[in-house]
């Protein structure tokens, strides 16, 4: 057993046992690595095409969102400003029907004066010029 030439043979077989193994389990796993390989390159070049679309509808979206945020903004601004231009209205118009009633109730106030002055000296009332007709007699 100590010859040279048995171990040198005897280690040339387990080495070349080794690399057989090695080869029977490598080949199907190189054959599924390039199926891994041919299918990622699939799904990068089918993102290469539809990644770049989407990245642009999704900035237009932005650019879209942002607009609509500017108008629901001056919306709300012109409705506020309406709001207070109906509140003022509404004040204004406060301030004139209270004016109204006051000049009404003068207005009736006076007529009230008058009537009773009239009916209290049962003056009948002339015009200016059966006035000066009676004055001639």
């Amino acid at each position: 057993m100590s010859d040279p030439l048995f171990w040198l043979g005897l280690s040339l077989l387990l080495v070349a046992v080794s690399l057989t193994a090695l080869l029977i389990i490598a080949i199907p796993v190189l054959i599924e690595l390039s199926r891994a390989a041919r299918s990622a390159e699939k799904l990068f070049d089918t993102l290469d095409r539809e990644f770049p679309p989407t990245l642009e509808s999704i900035r237009l979206t932005g650019l879209e969102i942002s607009e609509l945020t500017e108008d629901l903004t001056d919306g709300v601004k012109g409705a506020a400003d309406l709001v207070k231009q109906v509140d003022r209205t509404l004040n204004n118009t406060h301030v004139q029907v209270s004016r109204l009633q006051k000049g009404t109730r003068r207005i009736a106030i006076g007529f009230k004066a008058a009537w009773q002055t009239w009916h209290r000296y049962g003056v009948e009332p002339r015009s200016p010029v059966s006035k000066r007709l009676s004055d001639e007699k």
